[in-house]
């Protein structure tokens, strides 16, 4: 009866709010239209709306989908300091991280669907249900492990929710073993994320044993980012509090980080460059360009350069710890991230294609629409989930409020 209670008391909560919490909740609805009328497109003349093809055949919407397993797995950059080493500053907030690793992968799983075709297919991905090829394939595994992880953050999200809604202390044999499974299992997600690459020998611009410590690395760069511009937000708009000494934490977690991260790519160029094979073609188009095909150069270097700035940025202490600049190195390192795992990684993996062709690729109208609908339907789901969690922590709704109501 009182679980009833707690997501009736959810959905209640969902639907009170100001003007500004409408707005913003209006506005996700209307882009989520805009995007759906892209899928229902893609829905009735299949992935031939998108500009892939047989030689480009993982584009817009694989870059997507590896970006949000970063930042799924990025959680942890929370979970380790607070249940670990039981920090309290970050313990009071890794709940936030636990909720943005829940919606980060229900938006995977939206590319995953959209990436295949028909929906129907996605039957085939279930156990048991479907015909998944387990063990053999490597998108099984990396299925399985997105679900599993999900299920752990759902599970514990919820459990700390209604604990403190009905007013009891959470079970610590419950939860920290759970907590202590998500850690390998976000990894785990990312790694498997970077087998899907690197295990296909015919693809070498992919084909390194670097690339899954470099997800990884970059992953703890972006999602942490989304969190403090996230935190800044919600102390600005709601009663919720966190301790500076929390952000900078973060923040310096982050700078060792990208450390590792350009540390790897640095390894990578200086292999590739110095070695000089036929397989430095790839790299080629992606920084100089071929001959007139320069359409990713502008990108790459973007990235290269918002990466490089963000790092500087958070390696000094002063300016670390200066709100202003500390919120321009995390946007510029979460679309230094955003633009390394969609365009410049998916794109010249395929160019030039096994023909020593180049078939350049731009995401089609549809499938920058259909993005924007898995990303809207993510930031309203997100924003319920906050809306929740905010109300029952800081504004202490629990059940013997909803009775009174």
């Amino acid at each position: 009866m009182k679980l009833f209670h707690f997501f009736l008391g959810s959905i209640k909560i969902i639907f009170k709010g100001g003007k500004g919490y409408y707005s913003w909740i209006v506005f996700l609805i209307l882009i989520l239209i805009w995007g759906l009328g892209g899928y229902i497109n893609q829905l009735q003349d299949g992935l031939g709306v998108t500009n892939m093809s047989d030689s480009v055949s993982w584009a817009f919407y694989i870059g997507n989908f590896t970006f949000l397993v970063g930042v799924a797995a990025a959680a942890i950059m929370l979970v380790i300091p607070a249940y670990i080493y039981n920090w309290k500053p970050i313990k009071e907030i890794v709940i936030f991280g636990e909720l943005l690793a829940i919606t980060a992968v229900v938006m995977c799983i939206g590319f995953i669907v959209v990436d295949i075709g028909s929906p129907v297919k996605f039957w085939h991905m279930l156990p048991i249900i479907g015909t998944m090829n387990f063990p053999d394939s490597i998108l099984a595994w990396d299925f399985f492990v997105l679900g599993i992880y999900f299920l752990i953050n759902l599970f514990v999200a919820t459990y700390l929710l209604y604990s403190l809604f009905i007013k009891k202390e959470y079970n610590k044999s419950i939860v920290l073993p759970l907590i202590l499974l998500s850690i390998p299992a976000a990894i785990a997600i990312h790694t498997i994320t970077a087998f899907l690459f690197n295990a296909i020998p015919a693809r070498p611009f992919w084909n390194s044993a670097l690339l899954a410590p470099r997800f990884l690395a970059s992953a703890f760069c972006s999602g942490p980012a989304i969190l403090i511009i996230l935190f800044q937000v919600l102390q600005k708009t709601t009663k919720f509090e966190i301790k500076k000494e929390a952000i900078w934490t973060i923040a310096e977690l982050m700078v060792y980080a990208m450390f590792i991260y350009l540390f790897f790519t640095i390894a990578e160029f200086f292999k590739e460059f110095y070695s000089d094979t036929e397989h430095l073609v790839f790299w080629k188009y992606l920084l100089f360009g071929i001959g007139e095909n320069k359409e990713l150069v502008p990108y790459s270097w973007l990235s290269i350069f918002m990466g490089t700035t963000a790092f500087i940025l958070f390696l000094i202490p002063r300016t670390r710890k200066n709100i202003i600049t500390l919120n321009i190195g995390a946007v510029l390192i979460y679309f230094s991230v955003y633009i390394e795992k969609g365009l410049a990684l998916i794109i010249p993996g395929f160019t030039p294609d096994v023909l020593g062709q180049i078939h350049v690729y731009t995401p089609s109208i549809d499938e920058i629409r259909i993005t924007v609908l898995i990303f809207s339907a993510g930031a309203l789901l997100f924003t319920f989930m906050l809306k929740i969690a905010i109300a029952i922590i800081f504004n202490n709704y629990s059940i013997d409020k909803l009775e009174l109501e």
